[in-house]
């Protein structure tokens, strides 16, 4: 048998984990629930709570959930159709995780940030000790952007750009031990596996360079916004603060369950070591 990766043993014994999902993998090209995957989702995270480790789930696909609500063709372009598709497609979005999660004995809270929420000491110190009393009472929170007051045209409220961005930066006020972002694809290659078909998954990275930054390519899918390149500065965010990362499929069934077993699923980011 062959041995197993050290860095993998670090992995398994994570205590607290955020989990970061895509709309994407949440959804369907019209906007509507991927139901298989969201049921994998949640029963993995429930697995994971009930092993008495401490999750924290960064959603994406407010708007893209809103977008299959209300049957829309395609995204709204001015930024206040957009604000009101959101609030429609976050209420859906929470309304979905807290049935599923329901289903496995498990309550969910809603926990909405802007950039400022963060870099403000007072206001990050009120998110940190609302987290902290979240996952107290085993509740899981489900953090996204506040995409209703959250964006480039308002003054004094930041925008993360992305939820990649946001779950790293989760991942660093929370002292999570683990960071796991899904996406649609297996974890990084050494090109671009959708115009190469030799490309190879690069198992880990113990080291983000300007080398590895280079092979992360474009925007993601129509959907979402964050591509491979979002997910590398995550994953430097988390790393430099001594998280580790692993970018992986959230597609496939048991992949969170398998990265936990040290299994060698997706591109794991190694925490900088001092």
């Amino acid at each position: 048998m062959q041995p197993i990766d050290p860095r993998r043993e670090r992995i398994a014994a994570a205590k607290r984990i955020v989990i970061k999902v895509g709309t994407s993998t949440i959804t369907h090209d019209n906007g509507r629930f991927n139901l298989t995957n969201m049921e994998n989702l949640c029963r993995s995270i429930a697995n994971l709570m009930n092993q008495g480790k401490e999750v924290i789930l960064v959603s994406s696909g407010a708007i893209g959930v809103g977008v299959g609500k209300l049957r829309l063709s395609e995204k709204p372009q001015t930024i206040r159709d957009k604000q009101a598709i959101a609030a429609v497609g976050q209420s859906e979005l929470m309304n979905m995780y807290s049935r599923i999660l329901n289903d496995y004995n498990h309550i969910v809270a809603q926990i909405l940030l802007t950039k400022d929420d963060i870099d403000e000491a007072q206001s990050r110190a009120n998110v940190s000790n609302t987290f902290e009393s979240v996952l107290e009472k085993q509740i899981l929170p489900i953090v996204n952007e506040n995409d209703t007051v959250s964006t480039r045209e308002i003054y004094h409220n930041g925008t993360f750009g992305d939820n990649d961005t946001l779950s790293a930066m989760v991942a660093v006020l929370t002292n999570a031990d683990l960071l796991v972002i899904l996406s649609d694809i297996e974890g990084l290659y050494d090109s671009d596996p959708r115009s190469n078909d030799q490309a190879t998954l690069i198992d880990h990275v113990d080291q983000i360079t300007d080398a590895i930054e280079q092979l992360a390519g474009g925007a993601g899918t129509n959907r979402g916004t964050g591509g491979m390149r979002s997910k590398i500065i995550a994953a430097r965010i988390s790393t430099v603060a001594g998280i580790d990362t692993i970018i992986a499929n959230g597609s496939k069934a048991h992949t969170i369950d398998k990265i936990l077993e040290k299994k060698a699923i997706g591109t794991l980011f190694a925490a900088y070591q001092d």
